[in-house]
Protein backbone atom coordinates (compact mmCIF):
# COMPACT_ATOMS: atom_id res chain seq x y z
CA UNK A 1 0.00 0.00 0.00
CA UNK A 2 1.53 3.70 -1.10
CA UNK A 3 1.83 6.33 1.10
CA UNK A 4 -0.62 7.97 -1.38
CA UNK A 5 -3.30 5.16 0.20
CA UNK A 6 -3.23 7.09 3.52
CA UNK A 7 -4.07 10.17 2.32
CA UNK A 8 -6.82 8.26 0.49
CA UNK A 9 -8.35 7.19 3.41
CA UNK A 10 -8.06 10.21 5.31
CA UNK A 11 -10.34 11.82 2.91
CA UNK A 12 -12.89 8.73 3.02
CA UNK A 13 -13.07 9.88 6.83
CA UNK A 14 -11.69 6.60 8.37
CA UNK A 15 -8.93 8.11 10.10
CA UNK A 16 -9.98 6.11 13.25
CA UNK A 17 -6.13 5.62 14.40
CA UNK A 18 -5.42 9.39 14.25
CA UNK A 19 -8.68 10.07 15.89
CA UNK A 20 -8.40 7.86 18.53
CA UNK A 21 -4.76 9.33 19.50
CA UNK A 22 -6.62 13.39 19.19
CA UNK A 23 -9.59 11.29 21.90
CA UNK A 24 -7.30 9.75 24.24
CA UNK A 25 -4.53 12.61 24.51
CA UNK A 26 -6.63 14.40 27.05
CA UNK A 27 -5.30 17.67 28.01
CA UNK A 28 -4.12 18.41 31.32
CA UNK A 29 -3.88 21.77 32.64
CA UNK A 30 -4.19 25.20 30.63
CA UNK A 31 -0.99 25.82 28.75
CA UNK A 32 0.00 29.20 29.13
CA UNK A 33 2.95 30.65 26.78
CA UNK A 34 5.65 30.48 29.31
CA UNK A 35 4.79 27.06 30.15
CA UNK A 36 4.83 25.65 26.70
CA UNK A 37 7.54 23.44 24.78
CA UNK A 38 9.90 25.78 23.40
CA UNK A 39 11.75 23.98 20.36
CA UNK A 40 14.84 25.86 19.38
CA UNK A 41 16.58 25.78 15.72
CA UNK A 42 19.02 23.05 14.93
CA UNK A 43 20.19 21.75 18.88
CA UNK A 44 17.28 20.37 20.05
CA UNK A 45 16.59 18.31 16.78
CA UNK A 46 17.87 14.78 17.15
CA UNK A 47 20.28 14.71 14.73
CA UNK A 48 18.74 11.32 13.36
CA UNK A 49 15.71 12.23 12.79
CA UNK A 50 16.81 15.14 11.11
CA UNK A 51 18.78 13.54 9.07
CA UNK A 52 16.09 11.36 7.90
CA UNK A 53 13.38 14.07 7.72
CA UNK A 54 16.13 15.95 5.18
CA UNK A 55 16.80 12.56 3.11
CA UNK A 56 13.04 11.64 2.90
CA UNK A 57 10.72 15.09 2.13
CA UNK A 58 11.71 17.32 -0.76
CA UNK A 59 11.60 21.18 -0.51
CA UNK A 60 9.31 22.95 -2.38
CA UNK A 61 6.74 25.93 -2.62
CA UNK A 62 4.98 25.23 -5.89
CA UNK A 63 1.66 23.36 -6.48
CA UNK A 64 -0.06 24.87 -3.55
CA UNK A 65 -1.77 28.44 -2.41
CA UNK A 66 1.47 29.92 -0.57
CA UNK A 67 4.35 30.12 -2.89
CA UNK A 68 5.61 32.42 -0.41
CA UNK A 69 5.69 29.20 1.66
CA UNK A 70 8.80 27.01 1.65
CA UNK A 71 8.19 22.93 3.07
CA UNK A 72 9.50 19.97 3.81
CA UNK A 73 6.70 17.30 2.37
CA UNK A 74 6.20 14.04 1.03
CA UNK A 75 6.24 14.68 -2.69
CA UNK A 76 5.85 11.82 -5.72
CA UNK A 77 9.62 12.36 -6.02
CA UNK A 78 10.25 11.01 -2.16
CA UNK A 79 10.91 7.18 -1.31
CA UNK A 80 8.05 6.71 0.67
CA UNK A 81 5.51 8.15 -1.78
CA UNK A 82 5.18 4.75 -2.59
CA UNK A 83 6.76 2.76 0.15
CA UNK A 84 4.68 0.47 2.20
CA UNK A 85 3.85 2.74 4.95
CA UNK A 86 4.72 0.41 7.87
CA UNK A 87 8.30 0.97 6.79
CA UNK A 88 8.25 4.89 7.58
CA UNK A 89 9.64 4.64 11.24
CA UNK A 90 7.87 7.57 13.14
CA UNK A 91 4.78 6.62 12.44
CA UNK A 92 2.00 7.92 10.01
CA UNK A 93 3.38 11.28 8.39
CA UNK A 94 -0.13 13.18 8.03
CA UNK A 95 2.03 16.53 8.97
CA UNK A 96 3.61 15.75 5.69
CA UNK A 97 0.61 16.67 3.21
CA UNK A 98 -0.20 20.29 2.95
CA UNK A 99 -3.81 19.56 3.40
CA UNK A 100 -6.33 21.98 1.22
CA UNK A 101 -8.22 23.66 4.50
CA UNK A 102 -4.74 24.80 6.15
CA UNK A 103 -3.62 26.08 2.53
CA UNK A 104 -6.73 28.29 2.37
CA UNK A 105 -6.08 29.38 6.08
CA UNK A 106 -2.45 30.67 5.31
CA UNK A 107 -3.24 32.08 2.05
CA UNK A 108 -5.93 34.19 3.52
CA UNK A 109 -3.72 35.14 6.29
CA UNK A 110 -0.92 36.05 4.12
CA UNK A 111 -3.48 38.73 1.79
CA UNK A 112 -5.15 39.92 4.96
CA UNK A 113 -2.11 40.27 7.18
CA UNK A 114 -4.26 42.35 9.64
CA UNK A 115 -6.13 38.90 11.03
CA UNK A 116 -3.30 38.09 12.80
CA UNK A 117 -0.90 41.84 12.99
CA UNK A 118 -0.28 42.16 17.17
CA UNK A 119 -2.52 39.25 18.02
CA UNK A 120 -1.52 35.88 19.67
CA UNK A 121 -2.38 32.91 17.74
CA UNK A 122 -2.49 29.26 18.29
CA UNK A 123 -2.42 26.84 15.32
CA UNK A 124 -4.06 23.69 16.37
CA UNK A 125 -3.39 20.58 14.58
CA UNK A 126 -0.93 22.71 12.71
CA UNK A 127 0.94 19.34 10.80
CA UNK A 128 3.57 21.46 8.79
CA UNK A 129 3.46 24.67 10.27
CA UNK A 130 2.24 26.03 7.53
CA UNK A 131 -0.47 28.40 8.95
CA UNK A 132 1.32 29.53 11.80
CA UNK A 133 4.49 30.35 9.75
CA UNK A 134 1.92 32.75 7.98
CA UNK A 135 0.80 34.37 11.22
CA UNK A 136 4.49 34.97 11.68
CA UNK A 137 5.31 36.25 8.54
CA UNK A 138 1.95 38.65 8.54
CA UNK A 139 2.63 40.02 12.09
CA UNK A 140 1.59 38.11 14.79
CA UNK A 141 2.71 39.10 18.31
CA UNK A 142 3.00 35.52 19.81
CA UNK A 143 2.25 32.28 17.96
CA UNK A 144 1.95 28.59 19.51
CA UNK A 145 1.64 25.44 16.78
CA UNK A 146 -0.05 22.84 17.93
CA UNK A 147 0.45 18.74 16.87
CA UNK A 148 0.22 15.67 18.60
CA UNK A 149 3.00 14.06 16.41
CA UNK A 150 6.47 15.30 17.87
CA UNK A 151 7.74 14.51 14.35
CA UNK A 152 5.83 17.22 13.32
CA UNK A 153 7.27 19.60 15.69
CA UNK A 154 10.45 18.50 14.45
CA UNK A 155 9.29 18.90 10.91
CA UNK A 156 7.76 22.50 11.84
CA UNK A 157 11.73 23.72 13.07
CA UNK A 158 12.85 22.69 9.82
CA UNK A 159 10.26 24.75 7.50
CA UNK A 160 10.92 27.57 10.11
CA UNK A 161 14.78 27.16 8.75
CA UNK A 162 13.84 27.31 5.32
CA UNK A 163 11.80 30.57 5.47
CA UNK A 164 14.29 32.18 7.98
CA UNK A 165 12.04 32.50 10.55
CA UNK A 166 13.41 31.91 14.49
CA UNK A 167 11.13 29.07 15.43
CA UNK A 168 7.89 29.75 17.12
CA UNK A 169 6.79 28.13 20.64
CA UNK A 170 5.44 24.05 19.53
CA UNK A 171 3.43 21.93 22.24
CA UNK A 172 2.82 18.32 21.17
CA UNK A 173 0.10 17.36 23.97
CA UNK A 174 -3.40 17.37 22.55
CA UNK A 175 -5.08 20.40 24.60
CA UNK A 176 -8.51 19.80 23.52
CA UNK A 177 -10.68 19.74 26.58
CA UNK A 178 -7.78 21.78 28.44
CA UNK A 179 -9.28 24.55 30.40
CA UNK A 180 -9.75 27.40 27.47
CA UNK A 181 -6.16 29.07 27.06
CA UNK A 182 -6.50 33.03 26.55
CA UNK A 183 -5.78 33.48 22.63
CA UNK A 184 -7.02 36.23 20.26
CA UNK A 185 -7.32 33.95 17.33
CA UNK A 186 -7.49 30.46 16.79
CA UNK A 187 -7.19 29.07 13.43
CA UNK A 188 -7.34 24.90 12.71
CA UNK A 189 -7.94 23.24 8.92
CA UNK A 190 -8.70 20.00 7.93
CA UNK A 191 -9.15 18.86 11.52
CA UNK A 192 -12.98 17.48 11.64
CA UNK A 193 -12.45 14.03 10.11
CA UNK A 194 -13.98 12.41 12.91
CA UNK A 195 -17.38 12.73 14.16
CA UNK A 196 -16.38 12.79 18.06
CA UNK A 197 -13.28 14.42 17.68
CA UNK A 198 -15.43 17.05 16.33
CA UNK A 199 -17.53 17.48 18.57
CA UNK A 200 -14.82 17.79 21.12
CA UNK A 201 -13.54 20.75 19.11
CA UNK A 202 -16.68 22.13 18.82
CA UNK A 203 -17.21 22.39 22.60
CA UNK A 204 -14.19 23.52 23.24
CA UNK A 205 -13.53 26.08 20.86
CA UNK A 206 -17.29 27.57 22.23
CA UNK A 207 -15.83 27.61 25.65
CA UNK A 208 -12.64 29.18 24.44
CA UNK A 209 -15.08 32.35 22.89
CA UNK A 210 -17.36 32.44 25.46
CA UNK A 211 -14.48 32.92 28.38
CA UNK A 212 -12.08 34.87 26.21
CA UNK A 213 -13.92 36.44 22.95
CA UNK A 214 -10.98 34.41 21.38
CA UNK A 215 -11.75 34.61 17.32
CA UNK A 216 -11.95 31.30 15.58
CA UNK A 217 -11.06 30.84 11.89
CA UNK A 218 -11.21 27.23 10.29
CA UNK A 219 -9.96 25.97 6.73
CA UNK A 220 -11.93 23.37 5.22
CA UNK A 221 -12.80 21.87 1.38
CA UNK A 222 -16.09 20.85 2.42
CA UNK A 223 -15.64 17.52 3.69
CA UNK A 224 -18.44 15.57 4.14
CA UNK A 225 -17.59 14.94 8.12
CA UNK A 226 -17.30 18.66 8.12
CA UNK A 227 -20.71 19.90 6.09
CA UNK A 228 -22.96 17.38 8.02
CA UNK A 229 -21.53 18.18 11.39
CA UNK A 230 -23.76 20.58 13.44
CA UNK A 231 -21.15 23.03 13.41
CA UNK A 232 -21.23 23.73 10.09
CA UNK A 233 -24.95 25.73 10.86
CA UNK A 234 -22.54 28.21 13.23
CA UNK A 235 -20.16 29.18 10.63
CA UNK A 236 -19.53 32.27 8.01
CA UNK A 237 -18.32 31.66 4.63
CA UNK A 238 -15.30 34.45 4.81
CA UNK A 239 -13.75 33.29 1.36
CA UNK A 240 -12.83 30.45 -0.89
CA UNK A 241 -10.19 29.74 -3.04
CA UNK A 242 -9.50 27.53 -6.30
CA UNK A 243 -7.42 24.85 -5.57
CA UNK A 244 -4.24 24.69 -8.00
CA UNK A 245 -3.73 21.38 -9.85
CA UNK A 246 -1.04 19.38 -7.99
CA UNK A 247 -3.33 19.83 -5.03
CA UNK A 248 -6.73 18.84 -7.05
CA UNK A 249 -4.97 15.52 -8.22
CA UNK A 250 -3.71 15.43 -4.30
CA UNK A 251 -7.09 15.28 -2.83
CA UNK A 252 -8.89 13.30 -5.43
CA UNK A 253 -11.25 16.00 -7.02
CA UNK A 254 -11.65 18.61 -4.70
CA UNK A 255 -11.62 22.14 -6.47
CA UNK A 256 -11.82 24.49 -3.84
CA UNK A 257 -11.37 25.18 -0.25
CA UNK A 258 -13.13 27.60 2.33
CA UNK A 259 -11.97 29.51 5.04
CA UNK A 260 -14.95 30.00 8.10
CA UNK A 261 -15.77 32.00 10.60
CA UNK A 262 -16.82 30.22 13.88
CA UNK A 263 -19.41 32.57 15.02
CA UNK A 264 -21.71 29.99 17.51
CA UNK A 265 -25.05 30.94 19.66
CA UNK A 266 -25.30 32.31 23.05
CA UNK A 267 -26.39 28.84 24.53
CA UNK A 268 -24.08 25.32 24.60
CA UNK A 269 -25.50 22.55 22.61
CA UNK A 270 -25.57 19.42 22.88
CA UNK A 271 -23.92 18.29 19.85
Amino acid sequence: MAFHGWKWLLLLGRQNTLAKVWRSRRGGPSLCWKRCCHWSTGKSLDPEVRAFLEENTEVTNSGHLTPEIRLRLLTPRCRFWREKPDLWPYGDPFWAIYWPGGQALSRYILDNPRVVKGRSVLDLGSGCGATAIAAVMSGASQVLANDIDPIAGMAMILNCELNHLDPFPITIKNIINSEAGNWDLIVLGDMFYDEQLADGLHHWLQKCIRTHQTEVLIGDPGRHQFLSHSIHSQLHKVIEYSLPEYTRQENYGLTSSIVWSYQPSNSLDNS
